[in-house]
């Protein structure tokens, strides 16, 4: 969801983190976690620059592990709904907006309308938008999964190219299963 070049995380200086690159088919992953769970996936495209150390916590470990590996089953094709424990940080109104996208089927979309009357409020699809720009666990968090009303392809912090790949590789497996 957010570049790398020499731009901090969003945890806080002062908290526990750890860091490990992953590779996907749509490219490298920053993934950032902290003792109570995940903070963060994120599109590093390409970049390995960061300004913070990576701690050896076991429990940070713990994340980090989990939520690769599922991260590999589900680019396998043998996991559609991830279990790691996550821990954002956002608005209250950003939290709501980030557990109703987690509500979203495995292959299936929403028009940011439909989150916006999911979350009880039909004239908040702005702010949905807004919410969804700042999601900071992408993939996981299946912000890609929300499209425009008329079923265009709207903003992603990824790309256009890989919200496209990763909704094709969703139906891929619903068509076959």
């Amino acid at each position: 969801m957010v570049g790398l070049k020499k731009q901090k995380s969003q945890a806080s200086e002062n908290e526990l983190v750890g860091l490990r690159f992953v590779d996907s088919p749509v490219g490298q992953l920053l993934i950032v976690a902290g003792i109570n769970g995940v903070r963060e996936v994120a599109f590093s495209n390409g970049s390995k620059s960061i300004d913070q150390e990576s701690s050896d916590d076991p429990k940070i470990i713990l994340h980090l592990n989990s939520i690769e590996s599922e991260l590999d089953q589900y680019f396998a094709k043998k996991l559609k709904k991830f279990k790691t424990k996550l821990a954002p940080r956002g608005t209250d109104f950003e939290l709501r907006a980030w557990k109703s996208l987690s509500s979203i089927p495995f292959g299936e979309t929403r028009s940011y309308g439909e989150q916006a009357r999911a979350l009880g409020n039909a004239n908040a699809s702005r702010a949905v938008g807004g919410a969804n720009r700042r999601n900071p666990i992408a993939i996981v968090v299946p912000c890609h999964r929300v499209i425009g009303a008329n079923g265009s392809l709207t903003g992603f912090g990824g790309g256009i190219e890989k919200k496209k790949w990763l909704l094709d590789f969703e139906a891929s497996q619903v068509l076959v299963a």
